[in-house]
This record gives C-alpha cells, structure tokens and sequence, in this order.
C-alpha cells in the first residue's frame, strides 16, 4: 500500500525556526486534532482537522495519540544486550576485560538476534533510526556487520552502521584480546567493501555506513588517520569515543602529549562529517574547539550512569518546551525537519 492516512491524533511537528534552532517562541507547530498523510515512504501533509481524502489509502484512527517526528538514537552497540546484566559493579575498564571473552564468541545469529530485540525495544520506544557503532569482529566470526543491517530491515528502522575497529590487542599493550582485534588493511578493505555493499546516500536511505575506529586506547593513530582518509574519499561519516572516563583524559595526555580533543584533531578527526560518543571529560577549550569545527557530540547518560563515567557537560538548554501529552504515543518520520 502506497498511502498512509492517519487522523484524529495530536500533533507536534517540532520545526522549529529555518536555522533548525528552536527558541521559546517558535517551537513548531502544535494541533490538538491533526492528521498525517504518508505516501511513498515520505510525508506528504501534516496539519490540523480531518485528513484530506487519499483514494486506496489506509486509513487509521489516531484517537488519544501523539505523532510527533521519530527519535534517533545517536550512539548504541546493539550486540551488547547478549551480555547485559553482567558485570554489574565494574568501571569501564574492567567491564570490558570481564565482557571481551564473552564477546569474542559472537557470531552472526547471534547478532542478529541482539540486533533484533534491541531494535524492536527502540521501535517501540519511539525511535525511528538508530546508529549502531559495532566495533567487534572476531577473528573467522562471520559478517557481523551484515548480520545487524539484515536485523534493522526486518524491524523497519533506519540505521546507520558504524563499521567500527579494533586493532591494537593485549600484546601490542591495548585492552581488548588478541582475538577480536584485526589487521589495520584487513580494516580498510573491509570497511570500504561494508559502504559499497550498503551504504545509500539518498534522503530516503534506511542504510547509511560510517567509518568508526572504536577509541583512541583500543586503535592505532594510524588506522584513525586511514579511517578519516578513507571516509572522506567515500564521502561517508565519522564516528568513535572520545573522553568517556577520566582514565582516556590522562592516556592522552600521558601517551601523546595532548588533551583528547587535540589529539583528534591532529589527526584530522575533528568537522562536520564527524560525531563523537560520551564527551564527558572535556575542558573548555575542547568544547570551544568541538563547536568551532561543528563536530557532533552524542552524549549518552545512562551509560555513563552506569559505570559511573561522570556526568557530560552540555550548555544548559536556552529554550524550554511542555506538552500535555495523550497516553499514547505514536512517530512517523524521519529525519525530524
């Protein structure tokens, strides 16, 4: 069926002004009994009262929802649900040497079905797209990869996948184990062969890849400055953690002589085309600098909660917004204009 129509429902279109910043006076438009009309895959009308007539289209009551455009989830690693729970008490460091050898039996149907639950979880949540930053390919486990992108056709969700890496293991004086790191080459080619296979620049892509070597302690600074390379050739995205703890602030300083941030950045990992995970321990002038570049943070509270990384600092909100919602709520669309 081509054409959706969905009628009777409250509606927040969350515009905002031209320049994309909302303020206190232009929050978008609001309609206490809106309708939407879907075709194509696209929105075609939103506005308030009845739907106009779309001849063959399906048609539902929207009583007592809210459509308001769909969440994105900015930063995720969907094959960690497999292990979730466990754990419990470990800093990051130690969460990960407890989880690695875990993780390192990881193969496609697994995935596949961490990817699925995750997904549906999120889907029911409101959200709508998600980044899947998946950085953990066993060595002969199969294309995990792939595996994820089958899992987000079957839900229905955009997803843009972040063909991450790892390649500096436990004898070359990293964190993960040997096991799950891969050669720097093997990387590349790999990376490159995920964009030509999936990735689709088109508006209305639901599969989008991005180069994401996994962090600075876990991969070396020559694959990060390849993967920058690399991106920027492919014309995709860049993606990785940056100042999640404490502990990767002092690695920096201490392994390179400079602030995460400006170890980035002499890399060539700072722009528009690129989004860090966490940002919790920047300095002002990192922040300064993050902006100058329109480099994207994608702060992550619960997870940061829970190993106990800190509490990031975003500026505080210059606009507020309150809705007395429905019960219920429903999404459509994406990305939100």
């Amino acid at each position: 069926m081509d054409s959706l129509v969905i009628e009777g429902c409250a509606v927040a279109t969350v515009d905002g002004t031209a320049a994309g910043v909302i303020t206190a006076a232009d929050t978008g438009a609001e309609h206490e009994s809106g309708h939407l009309v879907l075709s194509g895959g696209r929105i075609a009308a939103v506005g308030a009262g009845p739907a106009p007539t779309v001849a063959g289209a399906r048609v539902i009551d929207g009583g007592g929802c809210l459509a308001t455009p769909g969440l994105i989830g900015t930063h995720h690693h969907l094959f960690q649900g497999l292990t979730r729970g466990q754990a419990q008490d470990g800093s990051l460091v130690r969460w990960l040497t407890t989880l690695y050898p875990q993780w390192a039996r990881l193969d496609p149907e697994l995935h596949a079905a961490a990817a699925r639950a995750g997904l549906a979880t999120l889907a029911l949540s409101g959200c709508s797209a998600i980044a899947d930053h998946h950085y953990l390919f066993p060595r002969g486990g199969g294309d995990l990869l792939a595996a994820g992108i089958g899992a987000a056709r079957q839900i229905g969700l955009r997803l843009h996948a972040c063909r991450g890496s790892l390649d500096v293991g436990a004898s070359a004086g990293g964190l993960p184990p040997d096991g799950v790191t891969e050669d720097r080459d093997e990387i590349l080619a790999a990376t490159e062969r995920a964009i030509d296979a999936f990735h689709d620049s088109g508006p209305a892509a639901m599969t989008r890849v991005a180069v994401a070597p996994c962090a600075p302690f876990t991969v070396s600074e020559q694959l990060m400055r390849e993967s920058a390379e690399l991106a920027r050739r492919k014309g995709v995205r860049l993606h990785t953690h940056l100042a999640e703890t404490r502990d990767e602030h002092d690695f920096c300083r201490e392994r390179f002589g400079r602030t995460p941030v400006e170890y980035m950045e002499s890399l060539g990992w700072l722009g528009g085309d690129v989004w860090m995970a966490h940002g919790v321990h920047l300095d002002r002038a990192g922040i300064t600098r993050l902006g100058k570049t329109g480099t994207g943070v994608a702060h992550c509270p619960t997870s940061n909660a829970r190993l106990g990384a800190g509490i990031a600092p975003p500026p505080a909100p210059r606009w507020a917004w309150a809705w007395t919602a429905p019960r219920r709520t429903t999404t459509a669309g994406w990305p939100p204009r």
